[in-house]
């Protein structure tokens, strides 16, 4: 085992894998570069390469004794187009271009097939259709139920399996394709950490997923839709954590609409004690530049003021040239922004309010003592993760030690901000929770001789969301 590793933040950065990321020896630097949770993109790649960087990453976590998530993210039903003889065509503002089934035909000027023909009965004349990320328009004019007439309105190169977005429209789709179903079961057998949705428009989509997922691993909401936003109360409870996905949000929604979308969905999330991530384009220079531009640095530390528990590499770890640079990168912002005194008074502000409840009450209470004290860190014992997740929502100013005998519970708990999961025997007594607490604690550098530490756990053990106990002991 090497020396161990503490991060000095308490946001986390989760790195996407993919060709320029796949070797053990990448994958390694990644995480000691900052990397704390590492992203499986099933848009891409094959069951073979996901597993070798499944297993590589469990290898990793042996090495360094040190929990690790892993996010498999499904593809969802997102529309494309197919294939062009020459791989590419120039569309002309103007021109027609007819969308339909012929999948066994290769696409020119005048036509091209699409993924998803049930889309068809939600396309009326006058819908707008935009091609490649927003680069390119055309507008229906006729809808013939089994192909769709269109014209261009902002032309451009067009290339195989671009992707369609189709702004305001509530499409006839579930949020699981068959490639989603079948790679939801690869994932789930694996044993990843989180299962992310992708194209969400609605709460059934969700609760579809849960009864599929079954408990065996968090249900990860990506917000790329806004008819999702308008469903975002009703989401976010039935979500585990939630994902504000900006690429295709930007997309659908106006992209002035993006920073308070972000913002109102960190709210939600937060407000509810889920995780949230900020992800898509957050150092999209690093794909080709070993810096970021300013613009990115303060993207970056915009949403750490925020408040979200993690920030996300997409293309810069998975494809770009300087994918460790990208992780190295992103760990300094993150600690220059929490070390930032505007910082402090953001996190005060956004403190929420503890609910009516024992368990809410003694967490904000442990926040409040810790402070009050000096306390070295709290340190959560919990099975389900709830107990630990309560005091993330607190925004302490200490570290949170989230210690747990489940090694499932300890890997989603990475994604928590401010959380250090720690794997540990299961005690029977809390006393014993008490010794392994110091112990933990001291050991991982967290507290030292003559520090205290608040613990809180509940009794009797195993009952989730029990938090009851708190306890101040003092390390020697």
């Amino acid at each position: 085992m090497l020396e161990f590793m503490r991060r000095e933040r308490a946001a986390k950065i989760i790195s996407t894998l993919g060709p320029s990321s796949t070797s053990p020896e990448i994958i390694a630097s990644l995480f000691e570069a900052g990397a704390d949770v590492f992203r499986l993109n099933f848009s891409h790649g094959t069951h073979e390469e996901h597993k070798e960087r499944y297993d590589t990453i469990r290898e990793i976590e042996k090495k360094f004794d040190r929990p690790i998530g892993i996010i498999a993210d499904l593809q969802g039903p997102k529309i494309r187009v197919g294939n062009f003889a020459d791989g590419k065509i120039e569309l002309k503002n103007g021109a027609k271009l007819i969308l339909d089934s012929d999948h066994d035909t290769d696409g020119n000027v005048e036509r091209v097939s699409i993924s998803n023909p049930e889309i068809y009965p939600s396309l009326e004349p006058g819908v707008e259709m935009l091609l490649d990320d927003g680069k390119l328009k055309v507008v229906v004019e006729k809808n013939h139920g089994t192909s769709i007439e269109t014209k261009v309105v902002v032309g451009g190169i067009l290339s195989n399996h671009k992707g369609i977005n189709i702004p305001g429209a509530v499409l006839p789709m579930s949020a699981l394709t068959d490639k989603d179903r079948r790679d939801l079961q690869f994932a789930l057998n694996l044993g990843v950490d989180w299962i992310a949705l992708s194209f969400v428009q609605r709460p059934e989509d969700v609760a579809e997923a849960r009864r599929l997922i079954a408990g065996r691993a968090g249900v990860l909401v990506k917000m790329e839709k806004p008819l999702a936003i308008e469903h975002l109360d009703q989401i976010v409870e039935l979500a585990d954590a939630l994902m504000v996905a900006r690429g295709d949000l930007g997309v659908e929604a106006p992209p002035e609409d993006v920073p308070g979308l972000q913002k109102k969905i960190i709210r939600r999330a937060r407000v509810e004690g889920k995780p949230v991530i900020v992800a898509t384009q957050m150092l999209e220079s690093m794909i080709n530049s070993p810096t970021p531009t300013r613009a990115e640095a303060s993207d970056v530390a915009t949403a750490v003021f925020d408040g979200a528990d993690a920030v996300m590499l997409s293309a810069e770890t998975a494809a770009g040239d300087f994918p460790l640079e990208a992780v190295s990168m992103m760990n300094r912002i993150i600690e220059r922004a929490e070390q930032d005194e505007h910082y402090d008074i953001l996190r005060m502000r956004d403190r929420r309010q503890p609910r009516g409840t024992d368990a809410d009450a003694i967490t904000a209470a442990a926040r409040q003592v810790a402070q009050n004290i000096d306390a070295a860190a709290i340190v959560t014992f919990t099975q389900t993760g709830s107990t630990t997740l309560r005091a993330a929502r607190e925004r302490p100013e200490v570290p949170i030690l989230g210690l747990t005998p489940i090694l499932e519970t300890a890997r989603r708990l990475v994604l928590a901000w401010g959380v250090h999961p720690v794997k540990i025997p299961l005690f029977q007594e809390f006393d014993e929770v008490v010794e392994c607490a110091i112990e933990v604690a001291a050991n991982e550098e967290f507290a030292s001789s003559g520090q205290r530490l608040i613990i809180t756990a509940g009794v009797p053990f195993g009952t989730p969301g029990a938090t009851n106990i708190l306890r101040i002991v003092w390390v020697d």
